[in-house]
């Protein structure tokens, strides 16, 4: 997808140095964004390897938050994708689905002079099993776009400002609205932070997915998957190797400037794998850019086409999605910084 490789290049070229949270650095881009028609087909990367496990982690871990669990026990018999940070019993402190399908609605004396909330009979509303009221966020979008498809108000919200000042992990992709125009329903996701190697190109496919199967349940076909990431970001490495980014990007920026064939992407990964300090033990491939270059050499494929049974998002299972036509170049590593 070519889009994604743009995504790429303007970060890497037009980023600054950032150490943060993990330890391990990164060259940051604020607000980046693009569009992609889903209408010419499903947008899993062809630059890398995304099927097999990849593909079967993504997969679970959409049913996952249509399921609105809060807990990764049943997640974890398919991916560990979140093991890293869930507690002993495997629940988390946040969790995404757990506010698309369970947002919780302040109680008595929780709720403020002047505020409006719906009662215990309104029609998204569910009360838990402590006797605590939740707002199912994604089946009143649905349900929405049947009855008044025009509405501006389609607003799925994952972030909680008190949840997010103590959670382990806060939502990165927190929010994504729904559009319609004309027949096309149309996705914008807002993400506070991505990590460009190996958060975004899931990010992409489980939203253009989430959105094929919204227009299914609200007779719409897909449109456009916009995405706006605040802090767009790609690990360059830890200690030493991180370090020297930040006196050496300027001189990386600029051969990336010279690039007029996407081959010559090959030729500057040379120079910096020539230049750069070694990765620790341990640390290996947890600086991306040398695998984005080698993404970035590569042209895209066609794009697959995807298969979803016309099921509602409460029975959705991995076996009711398929990935047709699908071809890609060969898998790259990267290692995730926690």
């Amino acid at each position: 997808m070519q889009q994604y490789l743009e995504l790429v290049d303007s970060a890497l070229s037009g980023g600054t140095y950032k150490p943060n949270r993990t330890g391990v650095d990164t060259i940051s881009s604020f607000s980046e964004h693009y569009e992609v028609d889903l209408a010419e087909g499903y947008p899993l990367l062809t630059t890398k390897k995304m099927d097999g496990y990849r593909w079967n982690s993504m997969i679970h871990e959409v049913c996952w938050y249509l399921s609105g669990e809060e807990h990764v026990r049943n997640l974890q018999e398919e991916t560990k994708i979140w093991d890293a940070w869930a507690d002993d019993e495997g629940r988390l402190d946040t969790a995404y689905g757990r506010f698309w399908r369970r947002y919780p609605i302040p109680q008595g004396d929780s709720q403020l002079e002047g505020e409006s909330w719906p009662d215990e009979s309104g029609r998204w509303v569910t009360e838990e099993a402590d006797g605590r009221r939740t707002f199912d966020q994604l089946q009143y979008v649905i349900d929405t776009l049947s009855d008044s498809p025009t509405s501006r108000r389609l607003v799925v919200n994952a972030w909680h400002p008190a949840n997010a000042a103590v959670s382990t992990l806060p939502p990165c992709h927190y929010s994504f609205v729904f559009n319609v125009q004309g027949d096309r329903l149309n996705c914008h996701l807002t993400q506070r932070s991505g990590d460009i190697a190996l958060g975004i190109p899931f990010n992409i496919a489980a939203y253009a997915l989430l959105t094929k199967v919204v227009a299914q349940q609200t007779d719409l076909v897909p449109g456009t998957f916009a995405h706006t990431v605040v802090d767009a970001h790609v690990y360059c490495g830890r200690g030493d190797r991180g370090e020297w980014y930040a006196d050496n990007l300027e001189s990386l920026q600029s051969r990336l400037a010279a690039v007029d064939d996407p081959s010559e992407y090959l030729d500057v990964r040379e120079w910096l794998e020539a230049e750069a300090p070694a990765e620790a033990d341990g640390d290996e491939r947890l600086d991306h850019v040398p695998g984005l270059l080698e993404q970035l050499s590569r042209d895209p494929l066609e794009r697959p086409t995807l298969e979803v049974a016309d099921v509602s998002i409460d029975e959705l299972t991995a076996n009711d999605v398929r990935l047709r036509e699908y071809q890609s170049h060969e898998g790259i590593s990267f290692s995730v910084a926690e």
